[in-house]
């Protein structure tokens, strides 16, 4: 690979900027300064430093964030704030979230650049489970739950798959749950709670695929996957 792909592929900079890192000496290769952006290097075996600090090259970047509410999950946006905006610095080219929060939903939200993964985590032949935490106003009868457990009709032309309802609490005329889907239709989890006589007031992602929400992220806040993490989601395949 060419010594300034490698480097830009880190979000070290522009691609303009890192030839100026390159031409200006700041860049070695296995202990030798290099000039030349067009530079080949092995990025599984040269050691690559960026003023003396090694770089290690990764085909593929995995991050959790954790979404908060007012931000759209997309790439660019004209008029709103994209979780894109939040990932500033981190390292990775063509970084996407996988799959889509709503606007008002908070919670879980992977970002990579993995394509093969996303496609695999969000195939509906996968069934991979997501869960959220919802708020609710209204009553969660036993007959609501069951017929969350079963499939309920939101409109569609077929009834949601079977969902895990657990952790429920009834509050006067209010009540939260904890709910599990296997789908990712729109608004799924909002319909649901609305075809059982609900309507969900506060909506958080707590897991997807096994990974669960780092519950010490600020709302905003991200970090790099752990590998084991990164294992876990890629066993899924």
């Amino acid at each position: 690979m060419r010594l300034d792909k490698l480097i830009a592929q880190m979000q070290l900079g522009t691609r303009s900027q890192v030839k100026e890192y390159i031409r200006n000496g700041s860049i070695t290769v296995n202990g030798q300064v290099v000039k030349k952006p067009e530079y080949k290097v092995a990025e599984q075996s040269d050691t690559v430093c960026f003023m003396g600090r090694a770089l290690c090259y990764q085909e593929f970047a995995y991050y959790m964030l954790h979404k908060p509410s007012g931000v759209v999950t997309a790439t660019k946006d004209r008029q709103d704030k994209t979780v894109m905006d939040l990932l500033q610095g981190a390292a990775g080219k063509d970084l996407f979230p996988v799959g889509r929060l709503d606007k008002d939903t908070e919670g879980l939200l992977l970002i990579t650049n993995d394509g093969a993964l996303s496609h695999s985590l969000l195939s509906p032949k996968k069934h991979v489970e997501k869960t959220y935490y919802a708020e609710c106003e209204g009553t969660l009868s036993a007959e609501g739950i069951t017929m969350l457990e079963q499939g309920v009709d939101i409109g569609d032309e077929k009834p949601t798959l079977p969902a895990r309802v657990c952790r429920v609490k009834q509050s006067g005329n209010t009540y939260s749950l904890e709910l599990s889907i296997t789908e990712g239709r729109f608004h799924q989890v909002k319909r649901m709670i609305g075809a059982v006589g609900g309507k969900v007031t506060y909506l958080k992602r707590i897991s997807f695929g096994g990974l669960v929400l780092d519950e010490t992220l600020e709302k905003g806040a991200w970090r790099a996957l752990r590998q084991e993490e990164v294992e876990q989601l890629a066993g899924r395949n």
